[in-house]
């Protein structure tokens, strides 16, 4: 069940403009005078506030870099993770309006929902020009030895990137995020510090990358640490990249397709698994530490929603939890 928490209260700003004449002497009487060219030029419009960056100055609070070391899975707490969520946050994603949210500058720990930057920024090369969904990409040892979900490449392979883009977000696969890592950045570690810079640029203050995927840090390192609300930003920035949503809203895909054992991908996401109208997003994450995890956003009758709740204890709660916020969503769209 959501925590109980108050909707934020819509707020309408009303601007009145006030003019006075060019000749303050002037009166009802006198002669017009003749308006310039650019006083007959119709008023342009002021641009779209950006929804990530109006989303990403509602933070409440930002953390001091250092107690971020603490969240690592050395330490004696059995979980991060607990009921029925560590935070959750729900929002217009045309507007960056939140239409709910409980916790949403927690500390949690993305796990595989990191992907979702190296995504942003592999698509961000990809419309530069810089990067092409056909180029194919080596596959090194260090990408064959990570461990978690993969799809088992071997350095004797290379795949098109669009292939190993398909592979980073319907199976999760920690070997396809190194691989594109090191294609794109030339290592990991390259990489991650453009995640960084990305996410301070994107205002997402209570966010640091270690990995490019997610996975448990080493000892003695420090985990990746995020918010739901920093979660809702980026997944907000993934919104105005159009073309993600053919890598996130997929379920099914064969990578692989003309092996001996070709592999099957399904989606993690549960509103893609039950063929949910206007859900072609975006991400889960999961380890033992963090609690499950899911930014989803569903687009229904010109309106897009986004979702994200992070560390719950199981799966049950995660999805159960993602409906509340579906509907609550929607009723705080519809009463507009």
């Amino acid at each position: 069940m959501l925590r109980p928490l108050l909707l934020l209260p819509l707020s309408c700003l009303v601007l009145a403009s006030c003019s006075r004449p060019d000749n303050p002497n002037s009166g009802s009487d006198a002669p017009a005078q003749p308006q310039s060219t650019a006083e007959q030029a119709p008023p342009v419009a002021p641009p779209k506030p950006d929804p990530a960056k109006v989303l990403a100055q509602t933070v409440s609070g930002v953390y001091d870099p250092t107690e971020r070391t603490a969240y690592s899975v050395q330490q004696a707490i059995p979980t991060l993770a607990r009921a029925p969520y560590i935070g959750a946050i729900a929002v217009d994603a045309d507007t960056g309006r939140i239409l709910f949210e409980d916790n949403a500058d927690g500390l949690a720990l993305p796990a595989s929902m990191t992907k979702m930057m190296l995504l942003l920024l592999l698509q961000e090369r990809i419309e530069a020009g810089t990067l092409t969904t056909n180029e194919i990409v080596a596959v090194s040892n260090r990408a064959y030895s990570t461990g978690g979900s993969q799809v088992w490449l071997d350095p004797k392979e290379s795949f098109p990137l669009e292939d190993l883009l398909y592979a980073l977000m319907i199976q999760s696969a920690n070997d396809a995020a190194v691989a594109l890592a090191e294609h794109a950045a030339g290592s990991c570690e390259a990489m991650v510090a453009q995640m960084n810079r990305k996410a301070a640029e994107l205002g997402m203050v209570n966010t640091h990358f270690e990995s490019v995927h997610g996975l448990p840090a080493d000892k003695g390192r420090p985990n990746d640490i995020t918010t739901p609300r920093d979660m809702a930003v980026l997944s907000l920035a993934l919104c105005a990249h159009p073309d993600i949503f053919r890598y996130t809203g997929t379920a099914f895909r064969v990578f692989r397709p003309n092996a001996k054992q070709p592999i099957e991908m399904r989606t993690h996401n549960p509103l893609l698994k039950q063929n949910l109208p206007g859900c072609d997003g975006f991400k889960t994450g999961y380890t033992r530490y963090a609690g499950y995890s899911i930014s989803a956003t569903i687009a229904r009758g010109g309106h897009r929603v986004i979702l994200v709740t992070m560390g719950t204890p199981d799966k049950p709660t995660r999805d159960a939890t993602l409906r509340e916020l579906l509907g609550v969503a929607e009723a705080a769209v519809n009463a507009q």
